[in-house]
Order: C-alpha cells, then structure tokens, then sequence
C-alpha cells in the first residue's frame, strides 16, 4: 500500500480530526491507490460551452475515517479503475448494467473482489449528496472533518457547511502534504523503479547522440526507451548554450557543445527526477575542476542529510562548498519526490515562511524524518565568450537519497 495509513492516524490524532477527505486528483490516488488520466485533465468548457477554463467540479471523493473502513466516492462511469484500489466500499455516482457481467469462474481475483463491490455499492445522482449521505451514516455530521480545499469549487464547500451544520469542517491540504512526506516501502520502491528506469534510458539516449543529429531525436529515443520499461515521459530538459533551461527547440548537436539534461517518468504514478552533462568533447582543465565542484556540493548535502536535520542546513552545506571555490552562477537546492515532481521537504535556504492551514502551523524549514526521499541539485548556467565561440559549460550533478 502507498497509503501511509499509521501517519495520517497519527497527524489526525494530533490535530483532533475525525476523518480526512481528499477531493485532488493527485490525493484520491493516494488515498485509494485508483487514478484515471482524466482527472486532472477535464476542464469545465469542454462539456459546457462558454464555461471557464477551470477543471470540472471535484466528482470523486475518499473519505478517511479514524476509525472504519475508507470510502471511495467515483463516478459508476469511471469506477472500473478502482479495480487495483484497496479500498472496497464504493458509493457510484450515475449507473453502469452488471447484467452482462463474465462469470465469476473466470474472472481475476481483482475483478471478482470489484464487481462484489459493484454489487454492494450505493448509488446517488450527485456526487455531493453522496459524500454527505456517507458522513451521515457513519455517524460524521457533526464530527471534525479535515477537508481538502486546494482548487475545489467554492460551491462544494458550501453545500457541506450547509448539509452539515454541526460539524467543524477544517482545511486540512497542507496537513495531507504532510503526511505525504514520508514514504511507505511500496512508495519507495516505485521511486526507485521509477528513477533506474529514466536513468538507463537517459544513459543510453544520451550516449547515442552524435553531432550534426537534432536534440530532439535523443529526447525521442528517451520517450521510447522508458515506455518499454512501463513509463511515462515526465520532461526532458536541456540547455542551448547556456541559455536556460529549454523543452521545445530543436537544435542541431555540435561536436563543441556541452549541455545541462534534467529527466524524469512516471512509473506507477511516482515521479524521478535526474540530470547530468552531455559533452560533445571531452572537458577542458577548467571544466573539470567546475565539474568536481559542482561534484563536491552534492556530497556535502549528502553528508549532511540524516533524521532530524533541517532543510536549510543541507542547502547551507552545499552552498559553502561553492562559495569556497567563487562559484556563484549556481543555487544549490533539493526536494522531495513523490506523486508529483516536488513533494515536501523542499531544501532551499531558510524563511520565515510557514506551513499551515486550519489543522496546522509550523516553519517551512522541515526536519528530515526517515524514509523521506529527497533529490539534490547543483548546476551552472553562464556564457562565456570565448575569442570566436559562445561556450556553455553547464554542470549538473543529482543525487537521489533516502535517509
């Protein structure tokens, strides 16, 4: 299960909450372990003509009780992918025919445990009166809800405090990023699938690049490699004469360039993310030692990471390693990796920001915990005007570490 289910008993314990509902597209999946493409994809004008650019209202719901069983809230339509979910108590919204279901003799174990659950489950018109009728039979109307209110329509939080007059509903989004943070062993291993297969396929594409061959044909052949391992394409990311950080143009590869690649796929819906140089010709003296540097930071944050550190305290560490070389064109920095390209902790230099919403309020300088996985980054990006040639010596050195 990627579900941290023993941390988010514990943080709703701490914050005095009787059950979490996750309403994002990205939590539902974790929640439940069910996703499905359209989620974060369907905007409201693309059945309503002339409506906004939002996407449509939240349909799927998981409510997560302190005590008993989860729920999942889902359209019928879409309920097929809730077959790999561990949740197994669905309330549908709409309707789909079970009268042309395959016999139950040759149907997988994961179908048959679904369509009993078909069987079982309730069906409502609306997908808020759903989730209201499933608060109210397991006794919840008048309990402390955490609700997660990143993006959702300002009318569902409506209906709820309408329906549920006695109850303390509570934005819980940043308690849930929090919860996130610390990996399961099933996570872990699915980031770690997740980033030999980009690193492998990267390796390969990058080794076959020729001069005179556009960037395009290594990104191609990156998208290929990684879909035979069962990825999806993330990004892949390179700099054009130390001009930033580019997606989209082509370029024609010289046997002078040296360029900054970043990488990352899916895998099971976790996210990598990786770089390295690509050079054209092997480095110069200067370009070396700029390379050990950049080297010598990651290390340092590395060295640096164990339980109980602060963010800013590795992000220090590397960035002293550069500053003792004069090397300023860098902002060493790290993340977390997770279902999406950035999870908590975020490794940047302390704020005085904070992370809150109604269930909590502590300093965005997070401790490491065990069995977060954090990325660490390094790069220079400056062009160098050589006496007939703009040079781009970019470095970039990743790490991926799980303390």
């Amino acid at each position: 299960m990627t579900f941290n289910r023993e941390r988010a008993i514990d943080y709703m314990s701490r914050c005095n909450l009787d059950v979490l509902v996750a309403t994002s597209s990205t939590i539902i999946t974790y929640f439940s372990g069910s996703a499905c493409w359209l989620d974060s994809k369907f905007k409201q004008y693309m059945m309503m003509p002339g409506a906004s650019d939002y996407l449509m209202p939240t349909t799927t719901f998981v409510v997560f009780p302190v005590e008993g069983a989860p729920t999942l809230v889902i359209d019928a339509l879409f309920s097929v992918n809730t077959i790999d979910s561990w949740i197994d108590d669905l309330y549908l919204v709409g309707n789909i025919s079970s009268s042309d279901l395959p016999a139950s003799n040759i149907q997988p174990d994961s179908e048959r445990v679904f369509f009993d659950s078909l069987d079982k489950a309730k069906y409502y018109t609306q997908p808020v009166k759903a989730l209201l009728s499933l608060l109210k039979s397991r006794g919840l109307a008048d309990s402390r809800i955490g609700l997660e209110m990143d993006r959702i329509h300002p009318d569902l939080k409506a209906s709820v405090d309408q329906a549920l007059p006695r109850a303390s509903i509570k934005d819980c989004s940043n308690l849930i990023r929090l919860i996130r943070r610390v990996k399961t062993e099933e996570e872990i291993n699915h980031l770690a699938r997740a980033t030999e297969i980009g690193e492998k396929a990267a390796n390969k594409s990058v080794n076959s690049a020729c001069a005179g061959q556009p960037i395009s044909d290594v990104v191609q052949s990156y998208r290929s490699r990684i879909a035979k391992q069962g990825a999806d394409f993330e990004h892949f990311a390179y700099s054009l004469h130390g001009l930033g950080i580019a997606t989209e143009p082509d370029y024609l590869l010289t046997d002078e360039d040296f360029l900054f690649v970043d990488f990352g796929c899916t895998y099971r819906n976790y996210v990598s993310d990786n770089g390295f140089t690509l050079a054209m010709r092997p480095l110069s003296g200067k370009q070396l030692d700029k390379y050990k540097t950049l080297h010598a930071c990651i290390q340092a944050g590395v060295d640096t990471i164990a339980p109980g550190v602060k963010s800013s305290e590795i992000q220090t560490a590397m960035a002293q390693v550069l500053d003792q070389q004069n090397v300023q064109a860098s902002l060493p920095h790290g993340h977390g990796l997770g279902l999406k390209i950035r999870d908590y902790p975020i490794i940047v230099p302390k704020n005085d920001l904070y992370i809150r919403d109604d269930c909590v309020e502590i300093p965005s300088d997070l401790p490491l915990e065990t069995n977060m996985v954090v990325n660490l980054e390094a790069s220079i990006f400056r062009l160098e005007m050589g006496p007939y040639t703009l040079s781009n010596p970019f470095l970039s050195q990743q790490t991926d570490v799980n303390p």
